[in-house]
Formats: structure tokens, C-alpha cells, sequence
């Protein structure tokens, strides 16, 4: 039969959907099969308390299957929760957290069960666990007081959150603060100063913790830092010291590398296999430390690597146990180094060599299910059949397990079944479900269909596939553009033009052939080569959305605008042309998301953009968050509800998608809001459901597309009516801490679970399995009993049932506990070794009877040691290894251990309160194997013909020695080898003199040692003998090492600043060794620049550069003609402002104040001398100018003064003085008259502040008048005046 088909070619588009639809090729609907797990969330589920809970399960089989759940290892009856439902036709669960359904109250572990007639599948075991987002300790923070150059950390300790917080420092206008190689964020969150600057001080180092989950931030109180510099600080010092005492704060001093993190010099580091490897090293210092990172023995692996935090960081991602070893971090200065090594281990959790696959059986045939899977540690494999663990399945006489493997034979009908292979280490595990699906009769048969785009099924069953072929002569298809599956399935990742055809798929068995065929046309995809874009437009005008296409030319599209998917208004302003939409006039109603749906008969394509409406003016208010609700109110109270609504505000331009409601507890947690529910934007009403015993306040939240409103004003409150508790405590347990007791926790309920006033709770429990009555005692409201005078680790029922002064809380369940555990009596017997190789021992003991545990068997530990090598006689100090082996297992490997040498062993069961006694000891001995290589070898005293060898013997020779093998051959001006000559020397020997050698020529050598076993790794060296008398001159006296080849200088590398740079590298090659530096600007025809390094160091500063250059850099040795580094290139750093100096701390300006103040002060004393002395002042020549004496004192209109007078004046008083008509003056009860400021002046301040009364000097003919006093005023009063 011909099936005609047209597939869209596409090369790249298509890849990700194709993927997706292999694991489904397995066997068609149409025949009976088991279930088979299609969709199930992660295992690791964490979910937004605020939102609902869906747990996905979706499964196909036929008959379709059947769902069911376990939460926390127990039967979960959705049907007794009414918060719980599940999906039609479909295992997803949906809890309904958003009508008053608590999140927290739904954790657990959860798996779901898909099962027909044909067997039963599982899911993973999905944890649920709702997100948290806690709020800050409170915590007192002292401001920090540094001196400049030292270091300093400012702590973050976020708040534990699921999952972790993302960190981040910020300033009080929510600004970044800046880091760099100086100032930097560690991986903990903590910000680290390598050394402070007086630009650090500030008072708002806040650090923020963002909680992605909750859409959530906490802020840490801000923490202060205040810089002392050195002037400052000398200032402060010299403040509250005499004249004689010498003071001085020391000058900033440089200090050589110390790492701030991580402490000490090494440390330990676990990674898992797949992940990113994080190493850190941050360092204090002055100058700011260069990091630099090296493996040792090995290289950083490239691609993999990167820097981050300027390279304070090392990142490598997909990490591999080829990446476990020793990293070094080298901190360094001008004035030094230090370094820290982190040693780094790769775990690894599961992961698949060979997952089992489905099988589709005939009656009588065979078939195997393979498991496979590595990891580190080894993991463990386990089966189950129909979700049950295989040992106590139902027995099938056709099924066989062997280890990872399952082997069928002659199965029959009643053989189809879902088995389930779990891999799991410490780590993690892994679960695949496979089938055995065994057909009622042998027949052929094949089911055809065209799946997708590029995938074409030929399904066939009891009979071996024919090559597919392709065209009317049948060619057989090949080549890597086709990929065949072992169903029988073609598939096409690339469909080109040229793949239009006839497929014909053919299958044959005892019984016949049987052929199918296929037209396969392909056609060209369709595309929007311009979609539309996002408009903002304002009220009344036009916009217009594009929609350009390309598409097959034997393909006819339909295009089709929709607006918030659906179809757009019937309203003439919108114009639907060829490829644009264009909308006339305008209004609010027109925001929202336009879509344009391109159809063929074959594919579809769409794309869509926002339009957003704005008022005039107003384009730049669009994107703001909603004002909040407000005039809250509470009706229809009842015991366990009440009705709040509310009036929404301003939605800015950005219509309110939802409103969510919190509420307070004021009586158990006040200022604390939790969150409620929430409803679509439409609504502004709401019953909620109460709590008894509760004091409720709530607000509303209106949320848009920008972000959430401030919360509005809380509502009244409302104290519901007391009850019983509704529920008990959860998470009840039962363990000893000792052998003789039996304690018993649970999880408090919170307070506005009490339901009601003295809440405590009734702890009951018994022995399990003896017929003995419950025991109860009624304690306060805690969260621990503890029984004591029970037998050693017995089960018990147990059960907590919360009470208040109400009454009680329902029956609750009961849960089985254990008393507390003892050490184990007896120690495991019969132990025997059997040595596997000179590394490797297995050794067998018999288990313990169950009785003699005295706890949960956890496992059994060998202990084993070295003794003595057998090569040597040395006694050495003696290191115990152990090993654990888990549960009840009764054999294990010992690796690792050393050839040729005597041990012992014991073995000891473990339960959970330690480990019994330890077997009697099994002595075994491990058999010779190959020597390591010898310690050294070393060539002294080169002559024209000879060259002197020394080495020393192996360090592990892991046997007894009977000879070492020298290999040595010349290599030539072009490094190529010569011919081979082998020498066996001895075993006691450790010196050979080699004569007959040629002059001047460079020789490689190869020595290891020998065992009967074997050869050992090999040491090689490379060495020259000298030239004769015409050549180069001989070496002079006591030069007896041979130079190391090809000495080097490598990983040149530089740190600039705005004037001068630190360069260093690494040189291997003769000691001693005289080094230069020659640096330029980089692109420029000049000269190199050189200076000489003292010593010889492997560092050197390079300073008067010039700021913001590129300069090229390379490092030399003196004596080695052209041998010198490559060239490495740096740019120093932007010209700064010169820091702004202080004028007030200047010593010029200080003596200038000084010297006006002085000036000033003779001033005054020469004025107050001439007064005294009663000339005239310009004051007293104007009032002699003026004829009536009236007008001058005080103008009453305004309130001013008149002019003044000297003491010679006797002029009458105006009327609005309030000076006595007897000349005197008074003080009022204020002490702030005049009088007391040197000149006895009459007159007072008004409660304004203003000044009332005239200036009067005192007569001559009246001195003894008044309270005043005629004497001159001093220049101390004058100068306090000034003041």
C-alpha cells in the first residue's frame, strides 16, 4: 500500500524536536503493552509556596494505565483531600495551595505508579520541598575601623534559603559597589579587601540576598568602614600630646602575600562528576597580590578552564576524575609569595554504561535486560518487578538475575512485566523502567507511520529486519546521512531536496515476507523572515505590525491576526493587508498581544509582539508598578471565613493581572505577614478562610507585568473564636540515645495551629508486638519526651495528639520507633583471604546472627594494616585502614595494598551506636610485583670519553632486586637518536663509570630497577661529555654536575599600574643565573629598553612608565647568548587625579590664620584705646550734623538703630526705651542683656531676637550712677566679643 507524505526540510530546527520523539519509537499502540513512564518532574522538586503544587506523571501502555501514588513511602489517598486532584486520564497531581492549601504541609517524597494488565511502572522518587526565604538575624554591627593598607573582610552570612540566595553588594541608592583586583566578593558572599584605601570609607556596605524562587531580596543592615590614613591619623595623635612628647604614626608600609581564604596551606575539596569545579584564593597584601594557578603534575585542561573575580577563581566546568589532583595558588607581590594547595577529589554519582531496554518476546523465545552503570564509588545495582523488589516479586520459572542482568527463557505470556533497575552510590541513584512484553502467538506483522518531520517507523516483531531501500531498482540504503534503529526505524537528521522518494521497508521470519512502502516528498519549510516588533504607542494615532513570509512555491499560506489569542474586534479601524496589520485611531482597548499565524497544509509558524497604549505625554510611565488597593474592608464574618474587598488603585498604564492578599497574626506574630492567596486582576473580592484562635489584620498587593504595588493599608482586625486543634504534630519519631531509653520528637505545631489557648500535647506509645496497654503522659508545649527503662532497641508504637483547653485534636496515627541501640556482642567468624595479585585481596566472613546486632545492622569494617615488608626489615610506624562495607555483606575487595609485604586483618560488625568486637587476626602476605623506579640517578665528572652515573635504589622495590637495566643512546645537533646500547648492572651496585664515550656529545639515558617479576617505571637523564682541547675550553676545577638541557624562561607574566609594573617568571636551567629585563612600547621601531635584576630573583619591578601604554616586555639571562623569554605584552593603567590635599592640615596656611588673627587683635586694642580716650567717631560728627536731637536714637517705624554716641554725649532717652527714668539698668530674669558684654550698653534682645533700646555711654558727672560700671573695657572682654 503507497502512503504519500510532504515533510518541511530543515537542517538545524528540527534536531531538538527529533530527540524528543526517538525514546518514544519503541513498540506501537497498537499491540497490548505495559506502561511506560513518559513525563515525571525532577527528583529534586523545589516549588513556590505561593503557587500551586503540580507533580507530573504521564505514562502510555495499552490498555491506557491506571495511576497511584506513595507519599513518604505510604499509600496517599487523594480522595480523602480535598486540595488534591488529579489530571483526566493522567497520574499529575495538582495541590491546591492558592485556596488555602499550605505548601509546607505537602512535603515529602512522592512517586507515582502507572499501572495496566501487562505490569506496573515507576516514577522517581520526586522530593517536594517548598522554596524558602527567610528574613535576616537581627544582629548588632560595630562599625569597622581600619588603618589604611591593612586588610579587612565585611561578613555577608546570608540567611539559609532553599534554594541558596544569590549574593551581592549594594549601596544605599542601590548602586553596585565597584570590585576589583584590591576589593572583590568572595564565593561565600563575604566582601574582602586586600588592603584599604581612604576611598573605602562609607557608611552603606549593605549586602543583598536574592531568593530567585520567591522573586525576593533581603537586605543585611548596612555596615560602616571608616579609613584612618596616616596624615589624619598623625593629626589626631599630635591633638592629645604635649609639645614635648614625640609622636607619629608609622607611614603605610608594603607587606608581602598572606591568603585571607582559604586558611592554612592546604585543604580538601570534593567534587561530583559532571559539575563546576569553584576554587578560590583571595590575599591581603601591599601592593594587591597577583593570583596565579597551576596543577601540580599536570596541566589546567584546556577549553575547560576559565578565570573569574580576577583570578582569585578557578572555574573548570564538566568536570571528570581525571581533573582530581593538587592545585596550587600562588599569591605574589613585590615583596614576595605564599600559596595554598587544595586538593581536589572527583566523585561521581550514577550514571548509565548500558540502561536496560524493552523487550518484545514470542512464547518460548529468551531475551536479557542489561543494567550497567559506573560511578565513585562503585554503585550498587538493585531490581524490581512491577515497582516491587524482585526477591519477593512473584516467582517466574523463565527469569533468572545474574548481578546487573536479567536472563529469560522459554518465557511465557504470563512473563510480561515492568522491571525497574535502581543504581545508586552515596551520591545519587538512577531508575529506568524496562519492559518484557510477551505477544499471545508467533506472527509477522508491520506497522507503518510517518512520525514528524524526518523520522519514518517500520515497526516489525518475530522477524529480522531487511535493509531498507530506496527507489523503483531498490538500491540499499548507506551512509551517515541515515541512522537505523534496532525497531526497524529510518531516521533522516538532515532532509535534503534530494531525499524525495520511495522507502520500502522489508521483514522476514519462518513464516513469510512481508514489504511496505512509502512516498516521501520533501518541501521547503515555511518562514517569517520579519516578524512583528513591540510597539508603544499613544492614544489616536496608528501602528502597523509586520508579518513578511517565505514558503514552499507549491505550498499555499493562509495568514491569520489574532489579538490576545483570539480574533480580532469586527471594528473598521483595523486593516488587514498582505503582510501588515495596521490599526487606525488608536484607544486603551487596543493594548495587548497581537499574533500572526502563518498555515500551510503541511506546517504552521507564528510570531507575536505587545502593544502598549499611552496618554499623551505619558511615554516614558508606561513600564511603572500599580499604586495600592486601598478603603479595605471585612464582611459576612463567620467562625472560618470572612469576605474582605477592596478598591484597586492606579494601574499606570499596565493593566493589574492579580492581587495577592497577606495576613498578620497580632497575637502570635505580630509585624510578621504571611502569605494568603491570590486572585485575578478582575477581582476585587474575596472569602478567605480562617483559623480559630487568630488575631488577623490583612492587606492586598496588586501585582502587573512591571512588579508588585507597596502593600496597601492593613484592614481592621479580626479575632476569631477558639476550637480544638484541627491537626497533630507531623513528623513524629521514635529513636534512643541510649540503650536503655526510648526518645520521643515531634514538630510543634505553630501558634495559630493551637486553635485555642494551652496548647499541649499527649504522648502515648507501647511495645510493638506484645500485648501491652498504651502509656500516656500529657506534657506543656515541647517538642521531646523521653521514656526511660526500656529494653535495648525494641519497636514501639508511638503516637502525639495535640490538646488545648478546648478539648483534643483528632485521633492521630501511630508510627513505629525503635528504643536505643547497644554496641554489637558478637564478632563476625570464620574470616578467610584469598590474594588476588601482589595489590589485591579479597577476603569472606560469615555474618552475625540478627539478635547479636543490638541495633540497625549498618554494615561490617575491615581493618587491616601492613606488618612488615618482606624485602626489608625496617619496622616502620603502623597505619590502620579501614573499609565498610554496607549492610548485610559478607565479602569485599582489599585494594591498594603493597607487594611483597606481610598484613593482618580483623573484621567488626557496625550498627548505629558503633562497632562490636573485632574478629581474631588473619595474617596474609602479598606476593612480589615490579619495583618502582630508583630513587635518583645523577651524572657527575664529564670527561672527553666518560661520564660518572650514581643512583639509589627504589623507594618501594616491592620485592627483592636482582638487577638494574641501563639504556643509553646519543642524540644528535638535530635531536635525533642514536643507536641503543643496554647494560645490566648488579643489584648491589649504585655507581657505574661509562668509558669509550664520544666527545662533545649529548647522551639520553634509561635505568630502572628489576624483580623476578618484572621491570619497574624508569628514571631517565640527560648528560654531555666535554670537549676536547681544540673546541670550547674544559670545564674548570670542581665542576662535576653536568648542566640540565635546554634551560628555559617561561610564563612571563605582569601586574601594571598607572606608572610602573610587577613582572615575574619562571626559570629552569643552571643556578645562579644573571637576569635582565628589556621592555618598549609595544608597536614601536625604538630600541629595547634593559635593566639588570639583582640577585637572582625571579621578580622585578619596572617603574616610570608612562600611564595608559601598551609596552612589550621579554626576560633574558646574561652569558647564554639569545636566550631569552617570549614576549609578553601589558597596558599600564589611566592617569588618576592626584588625591586632593587637605589646605586646613597645610603648615603655610596655619601660620597665615595665625598671623590675621594676630593683626586683628592689635586692631581692636589700639580702637578700644582710642574710644577710651573719647574721640570722635564718624557716628558722633553725624549726630552733631542734625538739628533735633530727637530724630537720631531710634526710628520707631521700622525698629532700627540710630547712630551711636560716645561716652561724652548727654543726650535725653527716646520714649521707647525701656531704660528707668534713674539711668539704671536692669537685667531680666534671661542673663543674655548686653551688660554682660564688655561695654555696659542699655538695652535688651526682643523674644524674636531682635535688638530694642539706644547705645549710651555713661557721663562724667555721673559715674557712680546705674548698676554700670565706667571702666574701659579690657582687650580679653574685646577679643571674647570677637568669638
Amino acid at each position: 500500500m503507497m502512503k504519500k507524505k510532504s515533510i518541511s526540510a530543515s537542517k538545524a530546527s528540527l534536531v531538538f524536536f527529533l530527540c524528543q520523539m526517538i525514546s518514544a519509537l519503541d513498540v506501537p499502540l497498537d499491540l497490548s503493552q505495559p506502561p511506560t513512564i513518559t513525563q515525571q518532574s525532577p527528583k529534586d522538586y523545589i516549588v513556590d509556596p505561593r503557587e500551586n503544587i503540580v507533580i507530573q506523571c504521564e505514562a502510555k501502555g495499552k490498555p491506557p494505565p491506571s495511576f497511584s501514588w506513595t507519599r513518604n513511602g505510604t499509600h496517599f489517598d487523594i480522595d480523602k483531600d480535598e486540595l488534591v486532584t488529579m489530571k483526566p486520564n493522567s497520574g499529575t497531581l495538582v495541590i491546591n495551595i492558592m485556596n488555602g492549601g499550605k505548601a509546607e504541609a505537602y512535603e515529602g517524597v512522592y512517586q507515582c505508579t502507572a499501572r495496566n494488565e501487562r505490569g506496573a511502572a515507576i516514577s522517581n522518587n520526586i522530593v517536594i520541598r517548598p522554596s524558602r526565604s527567610p528574613l535576616w538575624t537581627k544582629e548588632k554591627l560595630e562599625p569597622n575601623q581600619v588603618r589604611e593598607g591593612d586588610s579587612l573582610v565585611l561578613h555577608c552570612r546570608p540567611p539559609v534559603g532553599l534554594p541558596p540566595p544569590i549574593i551581592f553588594w549594594m549601596d544605599n541608592a542601590f548602586q553596585r559597589l565597584p570590585q576589583s583586583e584590591r576589593v572583590s566578593q568572595g564565593l561565600n558572599g563575604d566582601l574582602y579587601f586586600s588592603n584599604v584605601q581612604p576611598e573605602d570609607t562609607r557608611e552603606d556596605y549593605i549586602c543583598y540576598a536574592r531568593f530567585n524562587h520567591t522573586q525576593t531580596i533581603q537586605q543585611k543592615q548596612p555596615i560602616s568602614v571608616k579609613v584612618f590614613s596616616m596624615d589624619s591619623l598623625n593629626d589626631t595623635i599630635a591633638a592629645n600630646l604635649s609639645d614635648t612628647d614625640i609622636y607619629g604614626a608609622k607611614p603605610v608600609t608594603e607587606r608581602p602575600p598572606i591568603l585571607l581564604t582559604p586558611t592554612g596551606t592546604t585543604s580538601n575539596k570534593v567534587e561530583l562528576r559532571g559539575n563546576v569545579l569553584l576554587l578560590e584564593c583571595i590575599a591581603a597584601g601591599l601592593p594587591t597580590p597577583v593570583i596565579r594557578w597551576i596543577k601540580e603534575g599536570g596541566e589546567l585542561p584546556a577549553n575547560r578552564t576559565f578565570f573569574e573575580n580576577f583570578k582569585k577563581t578557578l572555574k573548570i566546568i564538566d568536570v571528570s576524575e581525571a581533573d582530581s589532583g593538587n592545585y596550587k595558588c600562588i599569591a605574589r607581590n613585590i615583596l614576595g609569595s605564599t600559596h595554598h594547595v587544595i586538593s581536589v577529589t572527583v566523585k561521581a554519582a550514577p550514571y548509565w554504561i548500558t540502561a536496560p531496554r524493552n523487550l518484545v518476546l514470542s512464547p518460548g523465545e529468551d531475551g536479557s535486560l542489561i543494567c550497567r552503570a559506573n560511578g565513585n564509588p562503585k554503585p550498587s545495582i538493585s531490581w524490581l518487578s512491577n515497582g516491587v523488589p524482585i526477591a519477593i516479586a512473584p516467582e517466574d520459572p523463565s527469569r533468572k538475575v545474574d548481578g546487573d542482568t536479567i536472563i529469560f527463557s522459554a518465557v511465557q505470556e504470563r512473563s510480561s512485566a515492568v522491571y525497574q533497575c535502581n543504581a545508586s552510590n552515596e551520591y545519587g541513584y538512577l531508575l529506568a523502567n524496562a519492559f518484557v512484553n510477551v505477544l499471545g502467538k508467533k506472527h509477522i506483522f508491520i506497522f507503518f507511520s510517518l512520525r514528524g518531520y524526518l523520522v519514518v517507523s517500520c515497526y516489525y516483531t518475530n522477524c529480522m529486519p531487511k535493509p531498507w531501500f530506496k527507489g523503483v531498482k531498490g538500491s540499499i540504503l548507506r551512509g551517515n546521512e541515515y541512522v537505523f534503529h534496532d525497531n526497524g526505524t529510518l531516521e533522516i537528521p538532515v532532509a535534503q531536496k534530494d531525499s524525495s522518494g520511495t522507502y520500502t521497508c522489508v521483514a522476514r521470519n519462518e513464516l513469510g515476507k512481508i514489504q511496505n512502502e512509502v512516498q516521501l516528498e520533501v518541501k521547503d519549510p515555511t518562514l517569517i523572515i520579519k516578524q512583528p516588533e513591540y510597539k508603544v504607542i499613544q492614544r489616536y494615532g496608528h501602528v502597523s505590525f509586520e508579518c513578511i513570509i517565505k514558503h514552499d512555491s507549491t505550498l499555499i499560506p493562509t495568514v491569520i491576526w489574532l489579538k490576545d489569542n483570539d480574533e480580532l474586534p469586527d471594528d473598521e479601524r483595523f486593516l488587514v493587508g498582505k503582510d501588515n496589520l495596521t490599526i487606525m485611531n488608536v484607544t486603551d482597548k487596543d493594548d495587548g498581544t497581537y499574533t500572526c499565524i502563518v498555515n500551510t497544509t503541511l506546517d504552521s509558524v507564528s510570531a507575536s509582539a505587545v502593544l502598549t497604549v499611552v496618554g499623551k505625554n505619558t511615554l516614558k510611565l508606561y513600564d511603572t508598578r500599580p499604586n495600592p488597593p486601598f478603603d479595605l474592608e471585612l464582611t459576612g464574618q463567620l467562625e472560618r471565613s470572612i469576605e474582605l474587598s477592596w478598591i484597586p488603585g492606579d494601574e499606570n498604564n499596565s493593566p493589574i493581572t492579580s492581587f495577592v492578599i497577606e495576613y498578620e497574626d497580632g497575637l502570635h506574630e505580630p509585624g510578621v505577614w504571611h502569605y494568603q492567596t491570590e486572585v485575578p486582576g478582575s477581582q476585587t473580592t474575596v472569602q478567605l478562610k480562617l483559623s480559630p484562635y487568630v488575631n488577623y489584620s490583612f492587606r492586598v498587593i496588586a501585582v502587573n507585568e512591571i512588579g508588585r504595588s507597596q502593600p496597601s493599608e492593613p484592614s481592621e482586625q479580626y479575632l476569631t473564636k477558639s476550637a480544638n486543634p484541627d491537626e497533630n504534630p507531623s513528623n513524629v519519631q521514635g529513636i534512643g540515645s541510649e540503650p536503655d531509653n526510648l526518645v520521643i520528637t515531634w514538630e510543634s505545631l505553630k501558634g495559630f495551629q493551637s486553635n485555642g489557648p494551652g496548647l499541649q500535647y499527649k504522648v502515648s506509645w507501647r511495645q510493638k508486638d506484645v500485648d501491652d496497654e498504651w502509656t500516656s503522659v500529657v506534657v506543656a508545649n515541647v517538642s521531646k519526651y523521653i521514656v526511660s527503662g526500656t529494653p535495648t532497641f525494641v519497636p514501639y508504637e508511638i503516637k502525639v495528639q495535640a490538646l488545648n483547653d478546648l478539648g483534643y485534636a483528632p485521633e492521630p496515627s501511630e508510627v513505629i520507633g525503635h528504643s536505643g541501640e547497644d554496641l554489637p556482642m558478637v564478632a563476625p567468624g570464620n574470616v578467610q583471604v584469598h590474594v588476588i595479585n601482589s595489590t589485591l585481596a579479597k577476603v569472606h566472613w560469615d555474618p552475625v546472627p540478627l539478635k547479636s546486632v543490638r541495633g540497625h545492622l549498618q554494615g561490617y569494617k575491615v581493618y587491616y594494616w601492613k606488618v612488615q615488608s618482606l624485602s626489608r626489615r625496617s619496622k616502620r610506624h603502623i597505619e590502620k585502614k579501614i573499609l565498610t562495607f554496607r549492610g548485610n555483606k559478607t565479602f569485599g575487595m582489599l585494594p591498594g595494598l603493597e607487594p611483597y609485604s606481610s598484613y593482618k586483618l580483623n573484621v567488626r560488625v557496625v550498627n548505629g551506636k558503633g562497632e562490636g568486637p573485632a574478629s581474631p587476626d588473619k595474617v596474609f602476605k602479598t606476593p612480589e610485583g615490579v619495583p618502582s623506579s630508583p630513587s635518583f640517578l645523577k651524572i657527575t665528572n664529564p670527561t672527553l670519553d666518560s661520564l660518572t652515573l650514581e643512583w639509589g635504589s627504589p623507594t618501594h622495590p616491592n620485592g627483592i632486586l636482582i638487577s638494574y637495566i641501563l639504556k643509553f643512546q646519543p642524540i644528535n645537533n638535530t635531536h635525533e637518536l642514536g643507536p641503543l646500547v643496554e647494560i645490566r648492572i648488579p643489584a648491589n651496585e649504585s655507581s657505574l663509570i661509562l668509558k669509550n664515550l664520544n666527545y662533545s656529545t649529548r647522551y639520553k639515558f634509561y635505568f630502572n630497577a628489576q624483580t623476578s617479576v618484572g621491570s619497574g617505571s624508569q628514571i631517565t637523564e640527560e648528560a654531555v661529555t666535554i670537549m676536547d682541547e681544540a673546541g670550547i675550553p674544559r670545564p674548570a676545577v670542581g665542576a662535576g654536575k653536568v648542566q640540565p638541557l635546554y634551560p628555559r624562561i617561561r610564563n612571563v607574566t605582569t601586574a601594571a599600574a598607572e606608572t610602573y609594573a610587577n613582572i615575574s617568571w619562571e626559570y629552569e636551567g643552571p643556578d645562579h643565573a644573571n637576569f635582565y629585563v628589556e621592555y618598549g612600547v609595544a608597536g614601536s621601531k625604538e630600541d629595547w629598553k634593559k635593566e639588570i635584576v639583582n640577585g637572582s630573583r625571579s621578580f622585578f619591578v619596572l617603574k616610570g612608565l608612562t600611564p595608559g601604554t601598551a609596552y612589550k616586555v621579554r626576560v633574558g639571562a646574561e652569558g647564554l647568548s639569545g636566550f631569552r623569554s617570549s614576549e609578553d605584552v601589558f597596558e599600564t593603567g589611566p592617569a588618576m587625579a592626584s588625591r586632593q590635599v587637605d589646605i586646613a592640615t597645610q603648615g603655610w596656611f596655619i601660620g597665615l590664620m595665625c598671623a590675621v588673627a594676630l593683626l586683628i587683635l592689635i586692631l581692636l586694642i589700639v580702637c578700644f584705646i582710642r574710644r577710651n580716650k573719647g574721640g570722635k567717631y564718624p557716628v558722633k560728627e553725624k549726630e552733631d550734623a542734625h538739628a533735633d536731637p530727637e530724630i537720631q536714637p531710634m526710628k520707631e517705624d521700622d525698629g532700627t538703630f540710630g547712630e551711636y554716641s560716645d561716652a561724652e554725649d548727654h543726650k535725653p532717652l527716646k520714649k521707647g526705651s525701656r531704660t528707668p527714668s534713674d539711668r539704671t539698668v536692669k537685667k531680666e530674669d534671661s542673663d543674655d542683656s548686653l551688660v554682660d558684654y564688655g561695654e555696659g550698653v542699655n538695652g535688651q534682645f526682643n523674644e524674636d531676637g531682635s535688638f530694642i533700646g539706644q547705645y549710651s555711654g555713661k557721663k562724667e558727672k555721673e559715674p557712680a550712677e546705674g548698676n554700670e560700671s565706667s571702666e574701659a573695657p579690657s582687650p580679653v572682654n574685646a577679643m571674647n566679643s570677637f568669638v
